[in-house]
């Protein structure tokens, strides 16, 4: 068996994924993510970018193949080995925001904190510190009914990266934004990603958030390949495409 390379984090050598109609998810996919890095993970709509990501993440055990964090082989976790995983080392931003509605902004926001074992105050003010830095700390005793969407949405980033994770994966993580919201979370992330060395696999099917990261792998039909055109974002309309490469 080859082992992962010493500097990366996260590494995965031919994974394949079906889904339960028997439609191919991901075929034969390999990679690595050196640490701290930011990985995008582009392609259209479709082309087995969340599935990639659920894969690496260990929420979904892989059919075939290897997954590794660090020395860890993941593929070979069982389900409550690779949830403790989840909680204690991985963070995860869905597309769209999802929250506790009995719970406030804030206690949404330290709740990965809590869940590990940290005190109530201190989870608290590491919280409102992330949740300053993306601009909705005025909303922290508010419940989530009580917010737009685009307030969850960064609600839910703020939450991803209170506890610090060794690797955000973040599934779409603007898609719910305007414009200007995009931009000035998409910096905020990299930012911190960067200043607290987490390392970021960011999936993405537009090319100006793909242009943020280090390094950008592309997946098509479910392989890796080696360029593919990503749309230009709504508001950039009648630009030239934008093409990725590996």
């Amino acid at each position: 068996m080859e082992a992962p390379p010493d500097n990366d984090v996260l590494w995965a050598r031919s994974l394949h994924f079906s889904h339960q109609d028997g439609s191919p998810g991901i075929t034969g996919v390999s990679l690595g993510v050196r640490e701290g890095e930011i990985l995008a993970v582009g392609g259209p709509r479709g082309s087995g970018k969340t599935t990639l990501l659920r894969c690496l993440s260990g929420l979904v055990p892989a059919q075939h193949g290897e997954v590794w964090f660090n020395s860890t082989a993941v593929h070979r976790m069982g389900p409550l080995a690779r949830e403790r995983l989840r909680r204690d080392r991985f963070g995860w931003i869905d597309p769209v925001p999802l929250l506790v509605p009995e719970l406030n902004v804030w206690e949404n926001t330290a709740l990965p904190l809590m869940l590990r074992g940290t005190g109530r105050r201190r989870a608290k003010v590491a919280a409102l510190e992330w949740l300053e830095r993306l601009d909705v700390g005025d909303k922290a005793r508010r419940h989530p009914a009580e917010l737009q969407q685009a307030e969850r949405q960064r609600v839910c980033i703020a939450r991803a990266l209170t506890p610090s994770p060794a690797v955000l994966f973040a599934d779409e993580p603007t898609a719910p934004l305007h414009r200007a919201d995009r931009a000035h979370v998409l910096r905020t992330l990299t930012t911190a990603a960067r200043s607290h060395g987490i390392t970021v696999v960011l999936a993405t099917h537009d090319a100006e958030t793909a242009a943020l990261a280090d390094r950008t792998v592309a997946l098509l039909d479910g392989r890796r390949v080696t360029t593919v055109h990503l749309p230009p974002a709504p508001e950039a309309e009648g630009r030239a495409e934008c093409s990725l490469s590996v």
